[in-house]
């Protein structure tokens, strides 16, 4: 009998990366999902809605392990409504996942819920670990994420779980070739020219290469001695003018304009979307998973992107 992993919200570019990472270890793979896709051989897709109990609740028995990656996309305007999907989303979800996991008869083994990096305050310092400083900053326009971010982990701490080992992933910016991932869209940019710094180019990125992501989940899975709070990031985070000078030289290209504050703000109007994304400044250490001995193939960005863009070719 294959080792069933049940993946909520699993139908985007996150939830592609991990189940294509287990199914080619032989894990039976289920998608929670609203809206489930044609089967295929290597998943299935399940339907439910995010917020009530159903059918989908028997998934979780006899589970290795669940992972929570539902919600609604932050890249867009922070309008009301917007503002309410985002946080609904997240925290419905996990309420709901709590509740379904206290019904089971022999519940997951381990539930790994998404959080994010975000949550630590806009820093040009020395880098958070998971005892940094949590808080909004009026410079970085993140006041809301916070509030997201914090509700987020509330409602899943409060979980009832007793049986289940309980792990909190505050992630980085994860980079891969997929779609909806990060990359793609930066090194579209950068070929065509505007791949210069953003708003002066001073402020850190976070990041972790999508192998290392796939790679700590499963490591977190197998280390039963492990729960609470892990940063998912590379150990380097670097500013994002190094960042776009680094991909600038990788795709040969000699121009990158640059964007400043005032032209993100007008960008982001018409782009649907909001400043914050790129001009806080997200310096954060796996402190945690350092020390229990996480070792990552990709630590430093330069080695991460040259291997993403080969798979371009």
């Amino acid at each position: 009998m294959k080792t069933r992993l049940v993946i909520a919200g699993g139908s985007g570019f996150l939830g592609g990366v991990l189940a294509e990472h287990f199914t080619a270890r032989g894990w039976e793979v289920i998608v929670l999902t609203r809206k489930p896709r044609a089967q295929t051989s290597a998943t299935r897709d399940v339907c439910w809605d995010g917020e009530t109990l159903g059918e989908w609740t028997r998934e979780l028995e006899s589970t290795r392990a669940l992972i929570n990656l539902a919600g609604v996309s932050v890249n867009c305007r922070y309008h009301e409504r917007n503002r309410q999907l985002i946080l609904a989303s997240r925290v419905n979800s996990t309420r709901v996942l709590g509740e379904a996991i206290a019904r089971c008869v022999n519940p997951p083994d381990v539930w790994l819920n998404s959080s994010t990096a975000t949550i630590y305050k806009h820093t040009f310092g020395p880098a958070w670990d998971e005892t940094g400083e949590i808080g909004s900053a009026p410079e970085a326009k993140d006041e809301f994420s916070i509030e997201v971010a914090t509700a987020w982990e509330r409602t899943f701490n409060t979980a009832q779980a007793p049986q289940t080992r309980k792990i909190n992933l505050r992630s980085a910016m994860v980079i891969g070739t997929g779609r909806n991932s990060v990359f793609p869209i930066l090194r579209r940019l950068t070929r065509l020219g505007l791949g210069g710094s953003l708003a002066g180019g001073a402020q850190f990125v976070s990041w972790i290469h999508e192998h290392d992501f796939s790679r700590t989940i499963e490591w977190l899975m197998e280390r039963r001695d492990l729960s609470g709070t892990f940063n998912l990031a590379a150990p380097n985070p670097v500013t994002n003018a190094e960042m776009m000078q680094i991909l600038r030289e990788l795709c040969h290209a000699p121009i990158g304009l640059p964007a400043s504050v005032w032209m993100l703000e007008l960008g982001a109007f018409f782009l649907r979307t909001e400043t914050e994304l790129v001009i806080k400044s997200r310096r954060v250490a796996p402190g945690r998973l350092l020390k229990e001995g996480f070792t990552f193939d990709y630590p430093r960005l330069r080695p991460a992107f040259e291997n993403l863009l080969r798979q371009f070719k």
